[in-house]
């Protein structure tokens, strides 16, 4: 294919892109770093709500990690947090990792996104199937993910920096192939780099501009409606909610895109406390109080 082939299709992408709400950038341009776009402003505003919230003595025992990115202008985004690098079990949580990895297999043409595979991934997200995951885990690899992890291209998972997102069990009774190094877990997520997935995704850097496009396709449309989704959609039902959660006993994690009435943000929370979900479901509304609203033209820059 020519130059000039590789230039009309890259255009053709963004335009596709923009016109779905979806991704908004081209892989292989140059975003910021979330670690280098603290915001001390939404760094106050989003202590203030935990603290309105009563969740103070969470964050100071470690029950509770947070980070939020508000993506009001993308390509400068503002990011807030506490313990976001503390590594949980996260439960279902880290199936977007699974997701991951069966596009990058797919861009590498060892899968194909047939009909079966696309059924199981949105069975997997939305409804948190475990046999679909685990059906997706076995199709990539369980040797192959986490080295895609821990790559040098996404770093979803860093040692230097907590650890991060893991997959080292599957999705039911059969005992972890190889849990985190740092922390043990077989399940896993720090706040941060979940985070950093989102923001990825939504520039369209997570695979490829299509890729991203098709992810965030399949994390719309939640089946589960608790957490995140129970407390926006009390207030904002026409909220564009793009998600992964996970409940496991006393830990309960939710993560995801949200967008409405002219806001877009990311906001990941990870909690081991019984009363976990129901922080989560406040969080978000709290979270929501401090992102500003911006118009339509605006977002879509």
């Amino acid at each position: 294919m020519n130059k000039r082939s590789n230039n009309f299709l890259s255009s053709l992408f963004l335009a596709l892109g923009l016109a779905l709400g979806s991704a908004t950038a081209l892989a292989g341009q140059e975003i910021p770093r979330l670690l280098d776009s603290a915001d001390s402003d939404l760094q106050r505003a989003l202590t203030q709500e935990l603290n309105n919230l009563g969740l103070a003595k969470a964050i100071s025992r470690r029950q509770l990690a947070v980070s939020v990115v508000d993506l009001s202008e993308p390509s400068r985004p503002r990011v807030a947090g506490v313990n976001d690098q503390e590594m949980l079990y996260s439960a279902s949580l880290p199936k977007i990792a699974i997701l991951f990895a069966a596009f990058q297999r797919i861009e590498e043409r060892k899968l194909r996104l047939s009909r079966g595979l696309r059924e199981d991934l949105v069975a997997m997200i939305r409804y948190s199937s475990n046999p679909a995951a685990t059906r997706v885990l076995d199709l990539v690899g369980r040797g192959y993910i986490n080295r895609l992890l821990m790559s040098q291209e996404y770093r979803f998972y860093d040692a230097q920096l907590g650890g991060g997102l893991w997959v080292g069990k599957p999705y039911g009774p059969e005992p972890a192939f190889r849990r985190d190094p740092l922390n043990h877990i077989s399940h896993g997520a720090t706040a941060l780099q979940v985070a950093r997935f989102y923001y990825l995704l939504e520039m369209g850097q997570l695979v490829s501009p299509t890729a991203s496009r098709e992810m965030k396709k399949i994390l719309s449309k939640p089946g589960i409606t608790h957490k995140f989704v129970k407390g926006l959609y009390a207030h904002y039902p026409e909220a564009q909610i793009y998600r992964k959660s996970g409940t496991w006993r006393d830990y309960h994690s939710d993560s995801a895109i949200v967008e409405h009435d002219g806001k877009r943000y990311v906001i990941v929370a990870l909690a081991n406390n019984p009363q976990g979900s129901k922080w989560l479901e406040k969080l978000v509304l709290g979270v929501d109080r401090i992102i500003p609203t911006r118009s339509v033209a605006a977002l879509s820059q």
